[in-house]
């Protein structure tokens, strides 16, 4: 039989591209279907199609039904450090559009052991920051580089800050710095003296929230958040099917990207390329992700946060399930949130 010729799609698509194709949540390639182009699977997997040419030996745009293409970069884990901009062997200079999960995999890391070095508390980094990426484990509070305009006690917010990046060049969540300073929201203006040390009103142990009311303030959509929540919870007892992705069985990546369609929300297939095309936040608010490395280094299961500490996924013992974030097993194995919204 003729193979069925592709060509790249001539239109721009949005990151969120939804995905119907056969991939499974965990695997690094991806079995052509019809409708497939280089330019479609490239926002899928958050990636340029030139490099799924090179990485597929491609001399065109061309593919067939049925082709099975690589979506990652061959031996990515060691070979992207060759591209690092670093100060040292032993330190990384943060450019725009980093994200510790992409640096972790240049130096061979895991995220967890990349966060513990530098004794970061959130996966929020900024342009310009160093990380180191060997030595020993952090063992106090402190950051490869001090933020400028600032003492050991106050920092004075300059244009172009956000409460964010101030947090995490700090060493403190964001509800720890906006709880220090008494903040209601998050907007702060040039000139502005803001304490990084002092009692605040409420302990804070991770960087999950534990209020018992979820505030959905800050969204722009409140009710797509209640409907995402809503319709999350409509597929409690499900069975974890391994690459399924409708209600007859859903893996973790599976499960999110239905729902999510379900209200009018596109995400990528994957875990990985879930993490790499959201935003990261500081801790989780009601309709974010949370994220966990289970199986192996880096985001490997995710589910969606429904506030105190608890989260819905699709679990590959019970199926989509309620689950603790803070339980002994969940807890040590958290690496951060992202948001849609």
């Amino acid at each position: 039989m003729k193979k069925q010729l592709l060509t790249v799609a001539a239109t721009a698509g949005i990151l969120f591209t939804s995905f119907n194709g056969s991939a499974s949540a965990h695997d690094k390639l991806h079995t052509v279907q019809s409708g497939d182009s280089l330019w479609k699977l490239s926002n899928i997997y958050n990636v340029a199609v030139n490099d799924i040419q090179k990485w597929n030996n491609l001399s065109s745009s061309t593919i067939y039904v049925n082709q099975k293409l690589s979506v990652l970069a061959p031996h990515s884990h060691s070979t992207d450090a060759s591209t690092a901009v670093s100060t040292s062997g032993s330190t990384y200079v943060v450019k725009t559009g980093d994200t510790l999960w992409g640096i972790s995999k240049s130096y061979g890391m895991s995220i967890s052991g990349l966060k513990a070095l530098n004794g970061l508390k959130s996966d929020v980094i900024y342009p310009g920051q160093k990380l180191n990426v060997s030595g020993a484990a952090a063992t106090t509070a402190t950051t490869a580089t001090t933020a400028p305009a600032s003492s050991s006690s106050t920092y004075t917010v300059r244009s172009g800050d956000n409460l964010s990046t101030i947090a995490a060049r700090h060493n403190l969540s964001l509800s720890q710095l906006m709880s220090i300073n008494n903040l209601k929201s998050h907007l702060i203006f040039p000139g502005q003296v803001l304490k990084l040390s002092g009692s605040t009103s409420t302990t804070i142990a991770t960087n999950v929230s534990t209020a018992s009311t979820p505030v959905m303030a800050t969204y722009g959509s409140t009710t797509k958040v209640n409907s995402l929540v809503a319709e999350s919870k409509k597929y409690i007892g499900v069975p974890y099917v391994w690459a399924g992705s409708t209600p007859a069985g859903f893996d973790c990546s599976g499960y999110l990207n239905y729902v999510y369609s379900k209200v009018g929300i596109s995400i990528p297939r994957t875990v990985s390329s879930i993490w790499d095309a959201t935003k990261p936040v500081s801790s989780p608010r009601v309709g974010d992700l949370v994220f966990f490395e289970t199986y192996k280094p880096g985001p490997s299961h995710a589910g969606i946060y429904l506030g105190d500490g608890k989260f819905i996924h699709a679990g590959s013992s019970r199926g989509v399930e309620i689950s603790d974030m803070n339980n002994s097993y969940w807890k040590p194995r958290y690496l951060g949130a992202r948001t849609t919204f």
